[in-house]
C-alpha cells in the first residue's frame, strides 16, 4: 500500500506542476558532469579472510561522465549517458588475534551507461528514474594490519585484486532529482539502487552483495 500511495502522489504532483515546465519538445542537449558521493554494499557484515564480523560502512566514491538528452515534450525528457563511477563498501575497524584491522574496504570501478526518464515538474526542476548498466573495469580489496612490535605499532597494507571474484555486469535503478539554473548549470542528486549481486560466489562468498551509492554531481548543459 505504501508503494501505491507514493506512486499516486508522484503522478498527482506531476499533473499539478506540468504547466510550469519550460522545455521545447524535439530538442537535443549534452551535459558534461562530475561529482562525488558515498557507496556501500548490502549484506556486507562478515569480512573475507576472517572469522570476525564487523559493521559495514560507506566509502567515498566519485563519478565523471556525460549525458545526451532528447526532449520528448515540455514535461518529459529522456537521456542516455556514458561515464565512470566508483562503488564498493567497507567495514569498521576490528581486532582479531591481537591484530588490529583498519580501513578494510572493497573498491569497485565501473564504466556505466545510465538511461533515464526526466520529468520536468517546475522550470529547471526534474525528477529522474530509469536503469543503469555498469561494466566492471576494476575491483580491489585493501586492509591495514596493525601489530605491536617492540612496544610500537607496525602497520602493513594488504591488497588483493578482486576482478575475477566479481561479476562483470552490474544493474542499478537510479532515482534522483536535478535542478538546472538559468545559466545551464545542473545540480543532480541521485541514488543508484543495485538490483544484481556483484559477487560470483568464490572469495566474496555466496551472499547477495549489491552495490549502492548516492552521488551529487555538478555539470554544464548545452543545446545541440
Amino acid at each position: 500500500m505504501k508503494a501505491k500511495k507514493i506512486v499516486l502522489m508522484f503522478v498527482m504532483m506531476l499533473t499539478a506542476l506540468s504547466a510550469s515546465a519550460q522545455y521545447d519538445p524535439g530538442k537535443w542537449a549534452i551535459q558534461i558532469k562530475f561529482g562525488y558521493g558515498a557507496s556501500f554494499l548490502s549484506n556486507l557484515d562478515k569480512l573475507p579472510m576472517s572469522t570476525s564480523s564487523a559493521d559495514s560502512e560507506p566509502i567515498g566514491s566519485s563519478t565523471i561522465g556525460m549525458d545526451v538528452e532528447y526532449q520528448v515534450s515540455k514535461l518529459l525528457g529522456v537521456s542516455f549517458g556514458l561515464g565512470r563511477i566508483g562503488g564498493g563498501g567497507g567495514w569498521e575497524d576490528y581486532t582479531e588475534n591481537s591484530v588490529k584491522y583498519k580501513d578494510s574496504q572493497i573498491e569497485l570501478e565501473y564504466l556505466c551507461f545510465p538511461f533515464t526518464a526526466n520529468f520536468y515538474i517546475y522550470k529547471g526542476l526534474a525528477l529522474k528514474t530509469g536503469v543503469q548498466v555498469g561494466y566492471l573495469i576494476g575491483a580491489d580489496f585493501s586492509q591495514h594490519h596493525v601489530t605491536n612490535y617492540q612496544n610500537r605499532d607496525l602497520t602493513t597494507k594488504h591488497t588483493l585484486d578482486l576482478e575475477d571474484d566479481c561479476k562483470k555486469l552490474d544493474i542499478a535503478i537510479p532515482i534522483g532529482v536535478s535542478y538546472e539554473t538559468k545559466g545551464h548549470f545542473v545540480w543532480d542528486l541521485r541514488f543508484n539502487y543495485g538490483v544484481t549481486k556483484i559477487n560470483d560466489g568464490t572469495f566474496l562468498g555466496t551472499k547477495d552483495l549489491k552495490n549502492n551509492n548516492v552521488m551529487l554531481t555538478f555539470g554544464y548543459k548545452f543545446d545541440l
